[in-house]
């Protein structure tokens, strides 16, 4: 049987889990997750895991912070005026945002905190900073 490796087509279940046991995601409850190895759809330790598997394996992985979200970096996080939000939005700890950089370009961020006239927004991926771990199964390799 072939073996998963970069360019080919995959589709995976999947359930991700945190350090303490708690699930973050899982594909269990709906269609295989399904990309292409070696286009950076995915995490890169995710892929790594997929990797050399064959169809119906399955393999438990856990995927350390450098292969995941990257460390935690603090200076993502800023404090800014709530007036510079439309007066409209409703603003709520955990609502996750879709802002324009400096640059630019589209950043995700989460409300970590509202205080008076100033909300705290992260631009950290939720899960930046934590080792993951997978079960996975390989449920087909799709030829293009």
């Amino acid at each position: 049987m072939a073996q998963a490796k970069s360019g080919d087509k995959v589709q995976v279940h999947y359930t991700g889990t945190l350090n303490n046991g708690q699930v973050f995601d899982s594909s269990k409850d709906r269609e295989p997750l399904e990309f292409t190895l070696g286009k950076g759809k995915v995490i890169t330790g995710f892929a790594a895991a997929v990797t050399g598997l064959e169809t119906g394996d399955s393999d438990n992985k856990t995927i350390p912070v450098a292969e995941a979200y990257g460390e935690y970096n603090a200076e993502m996080v800023a404090d800014i005026e709530k007036q510079n939000i439309p007066a409209d939005f409703e603003l709520e700890i955990g609502q996750r945002l879709q802002m324009q950089a400096p640059g630019g370009e589209a950043m995700a961020v989460t409300i970590t905190d509202i205080k008076g006239e100033t909300v705290t927004l992260d631009g950290n991926h939720p899960l930046a900073g934590q080792d993951l771990t997978f079960e996975l199964e390989l449920v087909a390799i799709v030829k293009a």
